[in-house]
């Protein structure tokens, strides 16, 4: 996890964030442009809940490494969107299970 504090920033960063219907799109300073179907996305739940308005009062924290919404108290740091981890704190406890098996 990346803080104001930490010395090794993202080689990436947030440029830019717009919903277009049910996703939302981030803008990353490689061109890169994620899109994220946040009402289908469990620990993206607090963002769903959210009113439309709500959600177009984000703001890129300092060095791009995060969004945050400061009405919704909540963000999201690019660290984790890149990821294919969920977020730590919204992972259900799980078996885990292998993804290819032989028998």
């Amino acid at each position: 996890m990346n803080t104001l504090g930490h010395e090794k920033m993202p080689e990436v960063e947030v440029r830019h964030v717009h919903f277009e219907g049910d996703m939302m799109l981030i803008e990353l300073s490689d061109e890169r442009q994620l899109g994220l179907p946040f009402k289908k996305i469990k620990w993206l739940d607090w963002l769903a809940q959210a009113t439309p308005e709500q959600r177009d009062k984000w703001a890129i924290e300092p060095y791009g490494y995060a969004i945050w919404w400061e009405e919704l108290d909540d963000g999201i740091e690019v660290e984790h969107v890149l990821s294919l981890q969920p977020l730590p704190h919204k992972q259900e406890s799980r078996e885990a299970k292998p993804i290819l098996a032989t028998p």
